[in-house]
């Protein structure tokens, strides 16, 4: 689609024999709120994966605000900002120096990085907690840490993977509602993968995968209305029935 900041066109992937996408299409606009569900093993983090340039597609292809993922690589990957499901802190550093180090592994450095770090700090309420080592913060703080070190480069595109993993239910609101004023202030545009369906409902648009391939999607109330309880109850007939053939 002409209007797409992300294009992804009929991408595949297996690991081997296992088929973890099967001609899985959609596209992204400039600053949505864009959530991939489904159970594990669904294809999330395969798309998260290749959504973040970690692997390239077996077909198909994904295009960036107009560039080619396969052809634009380098400059695709400075403009991303990413967040891993498992912590990708330095503990024994600083907040501050989490950042700083990696400010500087993008290229930036003296009183542009200073500033960018210390207005992170601040929009993130973690000024305070600057000289503190992250290996003594909560959950949720180190959340916000790497949340914050992701945007130092200005990215065009954050996308993170199952972000509140582990976190409690207070911490992940008030990471969503960060990361929710960012987006409204700068018009950022998120993916965000999740198996949770209250996150999935505060997106602005959902994609929901199940053994490599989309089933369905649309708007939260779009989805409402198309899907009803005999869906939910078929998927649980399945899961049960696959678990009682194992016993």
């Amino acid at each position: 689609m002409n209007d797409a900041w992300v294009k992804v066109e009929d991408i595949s992937f297996s690991y081997g024999d296992k088929k973890a996408l099967q001609g899985v299409s959609f596209d992204i606009k400039k600053g949505d709120l864009f959530c991939v569900v489904g159970p594990n093993g669904g294809g999330k983090s395969t798309t998260f994966k290749i959504l973040s340039t970690l692997l390239s597609p077996s077909t198909g292809f994904v295009e960036f605000w107009g560039e080619r993922g396969d052809r634009s690589l380098r400059n695709i990957r400075s403009r991303l900002g990413v967040v891993f499901q498992s912590p990708a802190l330095d503990k024994k550093l600083s907040v501050e120096e989490n950042l700083f180090y990696h400010g500087r592994l993008y290229g930036l450095s003296g009183a542009p990085l200073r500033e960018k770090t210390r207005a992170l700090l601040e929009r993130f309420n973690l000024a305070d907690r600057a000289q503190e080592k992250v290996e003594k913060l909560s959950g949720g703080l180190k959340r916000r840490v790497e949340i914050a070190k992701s945007l130092l480069t200005d990215p065009h595109l954050l996308i993170l993977d199952e972000p509140t993993t582990g976190l409690d239910p207070v911490a992940r609101k008030e990471m969503w509602d960060y990361l929710n004023v960012l987006r409204k202030q700068t018009g950022l545009t998120i993916i965000f993968t999740t198996h949770l369906m209250d996150e999935a409902e505060t997106s602005q648009r959902t994609l929901f995968l199940d053994q490599g391939r989309v089933l369905v999607s649309g708007t939260p109330s779009e989805l409402r209305a198309r899907l009803g309880g005999d869906v939910i109850a078929r998927s649980e007939e399945r899961r049960v029935g696959k678990e009682c053939r194992s016993r």
